[in-house]
């Protein structure tokens, strides 16, 4: 059976338009290096184990929380600036459509299409007014009216997955370990697991995306540790 050019799509190319991956990425990986450095820093100082799992669970919620609004108003300030552009194309196709459809005209004779053959495209789409809202919305702002992602689905993405990554470190104390350097490992290895997983959706080798995320979150806890060590030195801790 002969398949269809969008099941061809489909089949060849991700899903980089639901809102959902950049959020989810960037929390987890947030959550991951955010409480890996935050336990090092207070680690270091040499407090309690009961005081790194607390201040850990602090910083999961707290950090959870904050993605998750962060994205959410972040996603819905984005969408709403979208919908003042549009609006406002709207009004222009309405008041001038044929200054708009020659403009339309000229970027595509900008990229090369013949000036004939471009003017007579823009006239065809000006017929229809909602194709020419959308055609010009893409071409002008460089955006799909259409397929704007969700502010709840970033928000949520984003609030998940910080807990999970924020969670990684913390799992050793929550099973009854004293041990910072236990708790540090668990969450290297959340690290590379991290990258190792984003690298699917890219080109990069799983290996070197994981390795990646794991020297950077290593440098970061390796200053928080020796900021936390130099302060608890200091402070008699």
């Amino acid at each position: 059976m002969t398949e269809t050019p969008a099941a061809l799509r489909e089949a060849h190319h991700a899903d980089v338009s639901g809102g959902w991956l950049r959020p989810a990425v960037f929390g987890a990986m947030d959550g991951l290096v955010t409480n890996i450095a935050l336990i090092a820093g207070v680690g270091g100082g040499g407090v309690s184990a009961r005081a790194v799992l607390l201040t850990g669970t602090a910083g999961l919620v707290a950090g959870a929380i904050s993605m998750g609004l962060g994205e959410y108003t972040s996603v819905r300030s984005a969408n709403e600036q979208v919908a003042a552009e549009v609006a406002k194309e709207r009004r222009e196709l309405e008041r001038h459509p044929e200054v708009e459809a020659r403009e339309l005209a000229d970027t595509w004779v900008a990229r090369g299409l013949p000036r004939e053959l471009a003017t007579q495209v823009a006239e065809v789409v000006r017929r229809n007014p909602e194709e020419a809202l959308r055609v010009h919305v893409r071409e002008e702002l460089g955006v799909d009216p259409d397929d704007q992602p969700s502010p709840w689905t970033a928000a949520i993405s984003s609030f998940v997955c910080f807990s999970v990554g924020a969670l990684m470190p913390l799992l050793p104390y929550l099973l009854g370990s004293t041990s910072l350097w236990l708790a540090l490992g668990v969450g290297g290895l959340g690290l590379f697991l991290a990258g190792a997983i984003v690298a699917r959706f890219t080109s990069r080798r799983w290996w070197a995306a994981g390795l990646r995320q794991l020297l950077l979150g290593g440098l970061a806890a390796a200053a928080t540790y020796g900021i936390g060590t130099m302060i608890g030195i200091q402070g008699g801790l």
